[in-house]
């Protein structure tokens, strides 16, 4: 695509996005977002974002020194909200493996094979060994009995499987999407995620780590 063509297709996006008030903040942010990641791959893949460390100077290299080249002041922000918010965010994230099991592991709490439910595997990490759940309701009832020596709870989120610190995350209660053991807590990164599927998959609420509870957590079984 030509940087013509490509610098029209951005001018009809953010012309439309602007122009209706009524959008939510939601999809805005979705929507510029895509913008950013577009415009940041077309003209400075390689920007070294450790430099930054606030917001201002980002905006300040990205409209007055023109380090990924002459942007207009919406394309700016659109790159500038991605690069901030969604690049550099990933960074420094901590990334977890990928939860694996084998044929022969099975859910301390209700017996499954693991094998046959990847997408729901969740694990508590000990200081002498690692315990893998069917389902994050399942390890929450494991957990509340087992909280010593405990290194670190890992989850996947729903929509990408990538794994993630379950005490970071965000949970979906009561939605219509089912685990292996019925109604279970569905995982997100952000609370951005945890509320569109919330809204997509009527779920009741949501909440964090801290504020699972057992009571709510054999609810589900009800």
């Amino acid at each position: 695509m030509s940087f013509f063509k490509f610098s029209t297709l951005f001018f009809v996006m953010i012309t439309s996005l602007f122009a209706y008030p009524n959008y939510s903040a939601a999809m805005k942010e979705k929507k510029l977002y895509l913008i950013g990641e577009k415009i940041y791959k077309k003209k400075c893949p390689n920007l070294n974002l450790t430099h930054y460390k606030n917001y201002d100077s980002l905006e300040k290299d990205l409209k007055q020194k023109n380090v990924c080249g002459t942007l207009n002041s919406r394309y700016a922000d659109a790159l500038g909200l991605y690069l901030w918010e969604v690049k550099k965010n990933d960074n420094k994230a901590k990334r977890y493996p990928k939860l694996e099991v084998t044929k022969e592991d099975k859910c301390p709490v209700c017996g499954m094979f693991l094998y046959k439910y990847p997408r729901w595997v969740a694990r508590i990490e000990y200081k002498d060994k690692n315990v893998s759940f069917d389902g994050i309701k399942d390890l929450m009832k494991y957990y509340f009995e087992h909280k010593e020596n405990v290194k670190d709870i890992l989850v996947q989120e729903y929509y990408t499987q990538k794994t993630i610190n379950a005490k970071e995350a965000y949970f979906v209660v009561g939605s219509d999407v089912y685990g292996p053991m019925g109604n279970e807590f569905i995982a997100f990164k952000d609370e951005r995620s945890a509320k569109h599927f919330l809204l997509d998959h009527r779920g009741k609420k949501i909440v964090k780590f801290s504020e699972i509870t057992p009571d709510e957590v054999y609810e589900l079984d009800e």
